[in-house]
């Protein structure tokens, strides 16, 4: 099934059979490019594959092409059954014109160094260049070296890195406070030596720990470290009594200059969202501006945690003005895991006061306006898949059944549809009468019913069918609405496509 559906685009951003996560999206001349790890459909563990890069005209983000492979891990050095695979990246154009690709590489428990790659173009193909060092030219591995970002503020290089311990508060004794952390402090110690393979004098001899946001300035060689480091957002035990508490550094560092304006976005203690905070500086006074985007809208017009529209997991992604408009790149799970994710984008605001409000998802995404009501959708571009008690996913793969979308073979579809389970589209432009039509298979028995918004359109029932069976329905509706499914019965459902027929 073709991804875009009469010249529109939708979320993921890409075909569907491409997970994409931890996207970074920078212009460069007329192009956006959007460098991310690269996860296996159905994968066993995160960014199991090289590097590919999309690129799209900044006049038409309908038109996003695959680069191809940019960068492989087998390029490293220091690849190997440790070290096989590579985190999340960034890439900058340095004063010489080139363009420098950093990442951690994964396995080693985050113990660095940061390495790099070069290339005359941003598209690629990189070459290995060598690893964040010291003066003395040792490898730079203070603090935990992980989720580079990469600034060019005029001809100085600033290198954003880091990464901090998040824990649910509820699983802490008496709370998330500051004496909590206080009683745990040594505990926490041991906990970074067991985690970061750092000797316990290692981690005492850095002032403020070694978990949080940090920056240090690079010579003109890209490599050099050239300061000493600054924190510049606290993590979750060190962010009591500040502007960050609740939502504190977890990782995912990304960095951009709007005017005077230094915006560092990250994800926060809660996992799901991207926040920023601001500054008038590049290494130095940022304060907490927000929530810009979470994967399951928690905290979009008050949503709370346990109302999350989708499974929610870790979230990595940044902001980037592309033609005049700004938009939030960040990414969304499958398969009942962390290790299958996939590109989206939205728009997003800046107000005239430098605040960016909360965003919802959706799946019109970078489309300029809602999806037609008018052909046929793959069912997996829902932007909203969720039923109550809905996960949020730490690690690993969830083993309980849950609505969720996976593949087999060729084939990519929502999986696990029972009882209760509400999909959302937003948004369609309808206009007027038209047939939907439904592919779903499964054991199930009961009821569909379709609305627009909160208005019921339609109900149909549910029969078993070991294979693919189209369910229609007259539905009528006008103007900018949201399609929601919302299936009540007994067994399980597969959907993999829906149409609607003028």
């Amino acid at each position: 099934m073709e991804h875009q559906n009469d010249k529109q685009i939708f979320n993921p951003i890409f075909p569907i059979n491409e997970y994409i996560p931890d996207g970074e999206p920078h212009v460069f001349g007329d192009r956006v490019y959007l460098f991310g790890s690269h996860d296996k459909e159905g994968g066993e563990t995160f960014c199991m594959l090289d590097y590919v890069v999309y690129s799209a005209p900044v006049d038409n983000l309908k038109e996003w092409r695959c680069e191809g492979t940019t960068y492989s891990v087998k390029q490293d050095p220091e690849h190997s059954d440790r070290n096989k695979y590579m985190y999340a990246p960034d890439v900058v154009k340095g004063t010489d014109g080139r363009f420098y690709l950093y990442y951690a590489m994964a396995g080693g428990r985050f113990t660095g160094p940061i390495h790099v790659a070069v290339c005359d173009t941003p598209a690629g193909k990189y070459e290995y260049y060598g690893c964040v060092r010291n003066p003395d030219g040792t490898p730079y591995t203070r603090h935990i070296t992980f989720d580079p970002a990469v600034l060019n503020d005029n001809g100085e290089i600033w290198l954003y890195y880091g990464w901090s311990l998040a824990v649910d508060e509820s699983m802490l004794p008496g709370g998330n406070t500051a004496e909590v952390a206080e009683a745990m402090k040594e505990k926490l110690l041991q906990v970074q030596v067991q985690m970061f393979e750092k000797t316990m004098e290692e981690i005492i001899a850095e002032p403020e720990g070694i978990m949080g946001a940090n920056v240090v300035k690079l010579s003109d060689d890209m490599l050099t470290v050239i300061t000493e480091p600054n924190r510049i957002v606290p993590g979750q035990f060190d962010a009591f009594g500040t502007g960050f508490e609740g939502h504190a550094f977890f990782e995912a560092s990304s960095i951009r200059r709007i005017g005077d304006i230094y915006y560092f976005i990250y994800s926060s203690q809660l996992n799901h969202e991207l926040c920023y905070a601001a500054s008038r500086y590049p290494d130095k006074d940022f304060v907490y501006g927000g929530t810009i985007i979470s994967n399951g809208d928690v905290g979009y017009q008050g949503r709370k945690a346990e109302d999350r529209l989708n499974q929610t997991g870790n979230n990595h992604g940044s902001i980037e003005c592309i033609n005049g408009e700004w938009y939030v790149f960040y990414h969304r799970h499958t398969h009942k895991s962390l290790y299958s994710r996939q590109a989206c984008a939205e728009p997003i605001t800046i107000t005239h006061d430098g605040k960016i409000p909360q965003v919802e998802v959706t799946t019109q995404g970078l489309n300029d306006k809602p999806l037609a009501a008018n052909g046929c959708y793959p069912a997996v571009i829902a932007c909203n898949l969720t039923k109550p008690g809905m996960p949020h996913m730490i690690d690993g793969i969830y083993k309980e059944p849950v609505p969720h979308i996976t593949h087999s073979g060729e084939e990519r579809f929502i999986s696990e549809i029972s009882d209760g389970t509400l999909i959302g589209y937003k948004y369609f432009a309808f206009n007027g009468a038209t047939q939907l039509r439904l592919h779903m298979r499964g054991d199930a028995e009961g009821t569909l019913q379709i609305l627009a918004d909160e208005e019921l359109l339609a109900e149909m029932p549910v029969r078993p069918s070991n294979s693919w069976t189209v369910l229609e329905t007259p539905v009528e509706a006008y103007g900018m609405k949201a399609l929601y499914i919302k299936f009540s019965g007994t067994g399980n459902l597969d959907f993999i496509s829906f149409e609607f027929v003028n």
